[in-house]
């Protein structure tokens, strides 16, 4: 049973404070448990007002559905975000 893993780093521009910042990052972590029904977290830079790394976990019984799954995750946060999603890694395991 492969487990899927993508982590990305988004920044956040207009955020200046930690209350802005959070309030994007509920609304992408919300969004995407809503619609991919995956676990995701908030991993890095809590304390950094213009940054932050999350990751999102996924377990499925086929690898291409995984990783098209996780691909539509961050298409997704892509489309929330726009340009804010600096870098990203997906790996399956």
């Amino acid at each position: 049973m492969p487990l899927g893993l993508l982590t990305f780093e988004i920044q956040i521009p207009h955020a200046h404070s930690l209350k802005e910042k959070r309030a994007v990052v509920r609304k992408v972590l919300g969004r995407l448990r809503a619609r991919f029904n995956v676990a995701v977290a908030e991993l890095d830079h809590q304390d950094v007002w213009q940054r932050a790394t999350l990751a999102v976990a996924s377990v499925s019984s086929s690898e291409t559905l995984l990783e098209s799954s996780l691909r539509q995750a961050l298409a997704e946060t892509e489309k929330v975000l726009g340009q804010d999603v600096a870098n990203y890694t997906v790996e399956i395991f």
